[in-house]
């Protein structure tokens, strides 16, 4: 199969924001490794993790969770300036109960300021997600997010089955992870598709700049 993120090398560089909650690492590996695909693709790209919503004490009962939070202490928190000022913003979550961690679901709810003055229309969207089991509700995460994006008036591109990488990882929608419980960090085949995510986003997005630079 083709590589259809195959487009223009020149004209401009599309702002790209990967905007993320993670507990225990394995959404954070996924954006690191967005990162790097939509960097290759000429993106200039911004990491973003939203603020932590849970109580200290619940976070100190586990291990890897407090691990993690001590771990990117340094990653910069995300505000609506990011969404702002990006074209394309890729979101990533854990599944919970199929839907985004309340985390990343408060940050969202704060832009609606920004939905109204329009300022989020005419971006590109896509999502990222891990979950603790398999079939544990992933695809209901990604579509989740996607209601968000419709409401916003932007363009959703995923990944679907445009690259081999895709029919190892199996979902059409965004990408996923399954933890196995903590059990299981994130391989090759899930860095591989959220590589190919972030440069097919930054693709995309550069296409849509180009045309709107030549109209």
């Amino acid at each position: 199969m083709n590589d259809t993120t195959a487009g223009p090398t020149s004209g401009p560089s599309p702002k790209v924001a990967v905007i993320y909650y993670s507990a225990t690492g394995n959404v954070h590996a996924l954006a690191e490794a967005v990162r790097e695909g939509a960097e290759k693709a000429g993106g200039e790209v911004r990491v973003r993790k939203v603020a932590e919503l849970a109580p200290e004490e619940a976070i100190r009962r586990n291990e890897a969770w407090a691990a993690h939070v001590q771990a990117t202490q340094d990653v910069t928190q995300a505000t609506k300036d990011d969404l702002v000022w990006a074209d394309a913003v890729i979101f990533g979550t854990p599944t919970r109960y199929g839907l985004p961690a309340a985390q990343l679901k408060q940050f969202l709810d704060t832009t609606g300021g920004l939905w109204e003055q329009g300022l989020l229309a005419d971006k590109v969207y896509a999502a990222f997600t891990s979950s603790a089991t398999r079939h544990g509700g992933q695809e209901s995460t990604l579509l989740a997010l996607s209601n968000t994006f419709y409401h916003w008036g932007g363009y959703i591109v995923p990944p679907g089955y445009t690259d081999p990488v895709q029919f190892e990882a199996g979902n059409p929608y965004g990408v996923g992870h399954v933890s196995d419980d903590g059990a299981t960090p994130v391989g090759d085949v899930e860095s591989a598709a959220a590589a190919y995510l972030g440069r097919r986003v930054a693709t995309v997005t550069k296409r849509l700049l180009a045309g709107a630079a030549a109209a």
